[in-house]
């Protein structure tokens, strides 16, 4: 145990578990202990402020202290602490809720199931496409199609879908009939030569290919993220989710929109799926919808969901799938009121105008760099790719970890960003302003030119 370790990083390594954490790395240099919330900065046990340029985990959109949502879910917890949403159950902030998440997604006359996870969401929808097929005389229809390096929450089923090895490595996952498509990455897998129409069409086809392959009434549902996130921030080339629900209609496959994270403004829309022209049949809200102050989250769907569910359960049986806390009355006060924030403060417009701002900022940082690939973004979510040599754009070896490398760096100059391999993920609040961008920069700045000096030396 290090010799300088407090008694939270004491009692943290004695007996916390960690999420996505090196066990041995945590032993040897203990927690960063975070103690309090600024805006889009955070302050650790020591007092030292850093901007955290991935709003925690993509989630924190309106920064870490909002007085108004704290009232708001104080003023609930006041009112009824706790209630469900079985047998028929309900609360005014869930149905209230409900109604305006249906409205805001322009899912119209779907309706919307709560949970408390993007996970539990994803998984949701899953089920829900599994039993739409069935209700229809096609229980054959089962398997799920994902992508390449697409992250989709850490349940069994989500883990599955998940395109990344690290969700599957220590546990046996994939699950069986869980497949996964190219991903839309315009720096890594559209060929040389190869136009974005081009790119487009073979990215179709590859899917129509596995379908074919598979057997289409061996399918329910393709599922993705507008922009994918922690695959590296890939947004997707023009025309790619028109071109592929045109084979997902083809074949009876429903469409799942996994808006976790491109949700609430962060694509500089509403939704991530207005950004790219996505028309779903079903939604799965997360982080951005109480901006993570409480953990609720929601499948919006579409009529036909709704539908299947009904007719499925029309002799009188009950919907066989739901969580406690789902509907939870204060997580709904306070996803309701950072739905009002969003719309008072015009998130979206703020986005709209903070996210050139931010690209403009990344692209000074990094242009010239000898170790800087690609820069890649839409709204206010950006990805910086790390590369030995970016005039071919040939990767740095894996195991040399330059990505995990830049960003502890960043860290020691009071910057929190995140390492996606050798991709580093900007995904700050929404609330940001210019200042905040400048910040930001100026420390990115700072952590390349160590990481670069670094590499130059070949001391990582």
């Amino acid at each position: 145990m290090p010799s300088n370790m407090t008694d939270t990083n004491a009692t943290d390594l004695a007996y916390h578990l960690h999420s996505q954490t090196n066990p041995q790395a945590l032993s040897r240099e203990g927690a960063y202990v975070v103690v309090k919330g600024d805006g889009p900065h955070v302050i650790d046990e020591s007092g030292k402020r850093y901007i955290d340029a991935m709003a925690g985990l993509w989630c924190a959109s309106l920064g870490f202290n909002n007085a108004r949502l704290g009232r708001a879910a104080a003023a609930q917890y006041e009112q009824l602490g706790y209630y469900h949403s079985f047998y028929g159950r309900t609360n005014p902030q869930a149905a209230a809720l409900s109604k305006k998440l249906v409205e805001v997604t322009g899912m119209k006359d779907g309706k919307t199931f709560f949970v408390t996870s993007g996970s539990e969401a994803n998984e949701t929808m899953v089920k829900l496409a599994w039993l739409y097929h069935a209700g229809r005389g096609k229980p054959t229809k089962r398997k799920i199609i994902a992508r390449d390096r697409s992250f989709h929450g850490s349940t069994i089923v989500a883990s599955s879908m998940c395109g990344l090895e690290m969700m599957h490595r220590e546990f046996g996952l994939p699950l069986s009939g869980f497949l996964h498509t190219l991903h839309p990455n315009s720096y890594r897998v559209r060929q040389k030569g190869e136009s974005e129409a081009d790119f487009v069409t073979r990215l179709a086809a590859e899917l129509e290919n596995m379908i074919v392959r598979e057997g289409p009434d061996s399918i329910a549902a393709f599922i993705a993220e507008p922009v994918m996130a922690a695959g590296g921030i890939l947004p997707p080339p023009q025309g790619y989710f028109p071109a592929i629900q045109k084979v997902l209609a083809k074949y009876d496959i429903l469409c799942l929109d996994d808006e976790v994270v491109c949700g609430f403004g962060r694509t500089g829309n509403w939704f991530g799926r207005e950004t790219v022209g996505m028309v779903p049949d079903m939604m799965s809200l997360a982080k951005g919808i109480t901006s993570s102050y409480f953990p609720l989250a929601a499948v919006v769907v579409s009529p036909k969901i709704v539908e299947a569910v009904e007719r499925y359960n029309e002799a009188g049986t009950s919907f066989g799938h739901g969580f406690t806390n789902a509907a939870h009355p204060v997580g709904a006060a306070v996803a309701a009121e950072t739905v009002a924030i969003y719309e008072e403060e015009d998130i979206v417009g703020r986005v709209r105008k903070m996210g050139p701002l931010l690209r403009e900022r990344l692209k000074q940082a990094t242009d010239g760099s000898p170790i800087v690939g690609d820069l890649r973004g839409v709204g206010l979510m950006y990805g910086v790719e790390l590369v030995e040599d970016p005039s071919t754009g040939a990767p740095f070896a894996p195991a040399r970890l330059i990505g995990a490398q830049l960003a502890a760096r960043a860290y020691e100059h009071g910057l929190v960003v995140r390492a996606m391999r050798d991709t580093i993920g900007f995904c700050p609040p929404l609330i940001i302003d210019e200042k905040d961008i400048e910040e930001i920069g100026g420390k990115l700045e700072k952590a390349l030119r160590d990481t670069e000096k670094a590499v130059r030396e070949k001391s990582i």
